[in-house]
This record gives structure tokens, sequence and C-alpha cells, in this order.
């Protein structure tokens, strides 16, 4: 939370427009539509369809541009990697649901950027997952991996 005057604000709370988004991350408009469209951000949108950022939603694009400049990774393989995350298992899908889910059966692109008709997801908000606001920032897509690695091996 960040405090202003008394005030608790949410990291959650979208109080950024897509204009002031980008000057605080120091990147172009089209850079943040980009990352849109590409599945690897999900902005707030209004009912007049303007995005609108959260702080987490802002920490989230800087650990995708340090991924990029930093570790020269491309934003197709920050995709993969993505689609890497275990959604199934955060989620705890049926068997059933796995049969017939794109993001089980695929390795190109995040959970959040399939639609899910007749899953447990049919009915959630992407946006609101835990797969997507807990297992895709910096750091946190490795926890969850050694995470279950452990419970794997623990339980042989």
């Amino acid at each position: 939370m960040v405090k202003v005057n008394t005030m608790e604000i949410s990291r959650e709370e979208p109080n950024y427009s897509i204009s002031t988004a980008a000057k605080l991350l120091g990147i172009s408009i089209p850079t943040l539509r980009s990352y849109e469209k590409e599945g690897l951000i999900i902005p707030h949108k209004t009912d007049g369809n303007q995005r609108h950022y959260s702080q987490a939603d802002l920490e989230r694009v800087e650990c995708i541009r340090q991924a990029i400049n930093e570790k020269k990774i491309s934003i197709n393989g920050i995709k993969a990697i993505y689609s890497l995350i275990p959604c199934w298992e955060v989620v705890q899908c049926s068997d059933k649901d796995r049969e017939i889910c794109g993001a089980y059966n695929s390795d190109e692109k995040p959970c959040w950027t399939f639609t899910h008709p007749n899953t447990t997801c049919a009915e959630r908000s992407c946006r609101d997952c835990n797969v997507y606001k807990n297992y895709s920032n910096c750091g946190t897509i490795k926890d969850l991996l050694k995470n279950i690695s452990f419970n794997i091996s623990g339980n042989n």
C-alpha cells in the first residue's frame, strides 16, 4: 500500500491513465499497447474502454522491461516463460478441464490469453486470477516452480 495524506491506496487500484503510466515508466504509449496485444499485461479498462494502470501493473511492466533490456529475453521468450506457469495447479483444474484447456495443451502464450469455454476458468476474470496476479512478476515464477518441484520430490 502507498500512503498519501493518511489515505491508503491499494497497489491494485487503477490510478494511472495510459499516458501517465507511459511517462512514469519512461516508455511510449504504443509500447504499452504492444505489451497488451502480446498478452504480457492486462490493463484495467473503463466503461469507455480507456486503459488504466495500477502500481502493480507498473511493477509488472518494469519486470518485462528488465527481462527485455537486461536479460535480452524477447517478447516471444517472455510469453513462452509465462506459458510454463502451471496454472492448472494454481487453479486446481480437473482432469476434464485440462483435456480441453488451451493453456494446458500449449506452450506458446500465457494462460490468460486463452478463452476458457466449458472449464473452471470460464467465468473467471483473468486479470483477477491468482495465476496472473501472483505468478507473473519477477521472481515469482521461479519460486512457484521450486515449490512444485519440492512438493513432487517430497511426495516420492
